[in-house]
């Protein structure tokens, strides 16, 4: 009885990201939502409150991604996102009547190659969601058996589990360090429109754990970085998708920045620079220069092509900072119902030389 009901739940999940991708599966991100609860400038992001869900909005999302190394030095990479959207403005019940849905997207990046898997449930009957549990001080994201709970509200230290084909993801995150609130202390415009998001940050997270393949166990470390954000329309009308970067360098800066691709008009630009010591600047458009220096060829499916901006240039020119950012290799798009590339990139400097590792996020452009 349980599987029929999931299935149903799957179903209609298919149902309506079929109707949504028959005109363009970024609409949902333009409309103005009515209803919904709006972003305002000045609302103050409490913690640990704001790491549970946010139903009054329409969308939202829990995001890790991580760069991480096995005992050879070979690069690898996982993704693992939560999204939950309201279908409606009306207040959320429990059970079936539930309007909240919730997607995850998962993803391995070994050195050889890229895979990735999607999986979705519909809220209000325990199969997904994000709580806090004030008396036991605890954090869970969780659908199905992939899971990301926490033994603290402040969501770390935290252990994270998923599969992807037949690989076993097991890791454990911790951090110590205080939140990154972009934009405008957690108010992100996305255009001169007035559209906005609630976005912050923890760019400092170390992990370690295992893949499981078989008889086989590979241990893995690095460095991982999660974002937070919603908000009832993240788009502009005029806003085709976005270009998104999360950099690691070997001082141990980091850096988030994020084009806003405009069909007319000036693409919006922004960013955040986190120095080493956790100091955190906010970037405008004039302290950015982002360039996408080659185009190249990817196969997104059988039959397929489809021509990306997969090596940038970044300039903080009031920094007096600038690198080259590569795919690890090309080939790692996600293949979802909402499709997108996503995948490990290399940083190089001025002259060559490496110079960090990070995620970059490509879409739009399909």
């Amino acid at each position: 009885m349980v599987d029929s009901l999931r299935q149903l739940v799957l179903l209609g999940w298919v149902l309506w990201l079929n109707s949504v991708a028959a005109q363009d599966v970024y609409q949902v991100l333009r409309d103005r939502g009515q209803g919904f609860a709006e972003v305002i400038r000045g609302r103050a992001l409490v913690f640990p409150r704001d790491h549970s869900a946010h139903s009054d909005f329409r969308v939202e999302w829990w995001y890790i991604t991580a760069n991480l190394q096995d005992n050879q030095g070979r690069d690898w990479g996982l993704q693992w996102t939560l999204f939950r959207q309201a279908l409606s403005a009306e207040t959320d019940t429990e059970g079936w009547d539930s309007n909240q849905l919730w997607m995850v997207h998962a993803a391995l990046t070994t050195p050889e190659q890229h895979r990735f898997e999607q999986r979705f449930a519909r809220g209000g009957i325990g199969q997904a969601g994000v709580s806090l549990n004030s008396k036991e001080k605890t954090f869970s994201a969780w659908l199905d058996d992939w899971q990301w709970r926490s033994e603290s509200e402040g969501l770390f230290p935290s252990q994270l589990h998923f599969s992807v084909g037949e690989s076993a993801i097991k890791m454990q995150l911790d951090s110590g360090y205080r939140w990154v609130l972009h934009g405008d202390q957690g108010y992100s415009r996305k255009s001169e429109h007035g559209q906005a998001s609630y976005y912050y940050s923890q760019p400092k997270i170390s992990i370690r754990g295992t893949v499981q393949v078989g008889d086989e166990t590979i241990e893995l470390s690095g460095q991982a970085w999660m974002d937070r954000e919603w908000s009832s329309q993240v788009l502009a009308e005029n806003q085709s998708g976005w270009d998104w970067f999360s950099l690691h360098f070997d001082d141990g800066n980091k850096l988030m920045l994020y084009r806003l691709r405009h069909n007319t008009g000036a693409n919006w630009i922004s960013g955040s620079w986190i120095d080493s010591s956790g100091q955190v600047r906010h970037l405008h458009n004039n302290d950015i220069e982002l360039i996408p220096e080659v185009m190249r060829t990817i196969n997104p499916g059988p039959g397929k092509s489809l021509q990306l901006p997969l090596e940038w240039s970044v300039k903080l020119p009031n920094i007096g900072r600038s690198w080259r950012i590569k795919p690890l290799y090309d080939q790692q798009w996600m293949g979802t119902r909402i499709p997108y590339w996503e995948g490990v990139v290399l940083v190089e400097d001025d002259s060559g030389k490496s110079a960090g590792r990070g995620y970059m996020e490509l879409t739009g452009y399909d």
